[in-house]
């Protein structure tokens, strides 16, 4: 079976949730952290196509809230939103979750996550 990665922030509190929660049902994952080990360029483009890029977006994070306007109106093209999740890794809604059937999922979501692992 291929691995879940878990894409985040280590101190994140949701992040924290969702890695409680895999730790606490024994589900085997890997963690890439964003800071430590960067945005994924090459995952990038596909979780802005698979989850609606806009979703990516955490708006309502501290560092979204503390960009000069400039920089939040890159979002409105893809190349723009790349370019920014890339250079502010915290802006990023967390986590991001490959699966191991090739899907991915932004946010953290006990149970449509249990459908994914079982009970």
């Amino acid at each position: 079976m291929a691995t879940i990665t878990l894409y985040g922030i280590p101190n994140c509190d949701t992040v924290k949730k969702a890695r409680a929660w895999l730790d606490g049902r024994g589900v085997a994952y890997r963690f890439h952290d964003f800071r430590k080990d960067g945005v994924p360029v090459d995952r990038l483009a596909d979780w802005m196509d698979s989850t609606d890029g806009d979703r990516l977006i955490n708006r309502q994070g501290t560092t979204w809230r503390k960009l000069a306007p400039a920089d939040q109106a890159r979002v409105t093209t893809a190349a723009g939103a790349r370019a920014l999740l890339v250079e502010q890794p915290s802006v990023i809604k967390r986590p991001v979750v490959d699966w191991p059937d090739g899907s991915t999922t932004v946010g953290f979501d006990p149970a449509g996550w249990a459908l994914r692992t079982g009970p």
